[in-house]
């Protein structure tokens, strides 16, 4: 098992605290959030870690960690940034975004799926969003399952709660051969949509979000396992993520929602 993190990004609604490094490297508590990440994965046992930099990615050097670069971050999406890393893709492989943090049970959880593609999900999710937001009903996409446990829609924008059986964390697994249907997936999608619209996010396919990738290999019939948490993750999107979370982790509150290693 291999792990990629998509670190490329500007992490522009983070750009208080943005100007000078890349979102991975924001210090939460005494580590970066990559830094994090590196030692959940590394304490379940996946040494074989990629880092996909961009935005300011002299920051980005850590020992054992080998690094691909997407020199057009600025212009393109988590799908693109995955690609940058296209050596990597095979065998069994995790994508995780750059800008989260997780417990090790997550992980060890998705890896036990046997699935071809597998995404994690939090089913408990509206205690973190009250945390996060106030509110429960702020930035929601659909997340639906069915009674088999695969997802069947994922990542459209919504009003509707009843359209989101869980949340997504930004945690993705491909098996061997999951890895080899994204790549085809991807290369004949690429095209068709370069600069053209995709899915519905409305983006063109090279500024696709992953959730944009996810929902085009549900529509072309392939089958997406949800590998169901109970919270245990957090996400730095904005400052007020940022501002919250680390409220909380100062205050001593923060194991409500996570227990960090």
């Amino acid at each position: 098992m291999k792990a990629i993190i998509l670190a490329a990004g500007k992490g522009t609604r983070l750009q208080k605290y943005t100007f000078e490094k890349p979102k991975g490297m924001l210090k939460f508590g005494k580590k970066s959030l990559i830094d994090h990440q590196i030692d959940v994965l590394r304490h379940v046992g996946i040494l074989d870690i990629t880092i996909v930099v961009g935005y300011k990615k002299e920051h980005i050097n850590i020992s054992g960690i080998k690094t691909y670069t997407n020199p057009d971050f600025s212009d393109t999406n988590m799908v693109e940034s995955l690609f940058c890393a296209l050596p990597e893709l095979s065998n069994d492989v995790l994508v995780l975004y750059g800008d989260i943090i997780y417990e090790p049970r997550l992980i060890q959880n998705i890896i036990l799926s046997n699935a071809n593609i597998s995404v994690a999900v939090d089913t408990d999710w509206e205690k973190y969003w009250i945390q996060r937001y106030d509110t429960v009903l702020y930035d929601l996409e659909t997340l639906q399952i069915n009674e088999t446990g695969f997802i069947s829609e994922l990542g459209n924008e919504t009003t509707e709660i009843d359209k989101i059986d869980a949340r997504y964390i930004g945690i993705v697994k491909f098996s061997t051969v999951g890895i080899e249907i994204l790549k085809q997936c991807y290369e004949r999608n690429k095209k068709i949509y370069w600069n053209k619209t995709w899915q519905k996010s409305k983006n063109t396919f090279q500024n696709a979000y992953m959730t944009d990738m996810l929902q085009q290999l549900l529509d072309d019939g392939n089958k997406i396992f949800a590998s169901k948490q109970e919270r245990g993750w957090l996400e730095f999107d904005t400052n007020q993520d940022y501002e919250r979370m680390k409220n909380l982790l100062d205050t001593g509150q923060l194991n409500s929602i996570i227990k960090l290693i």
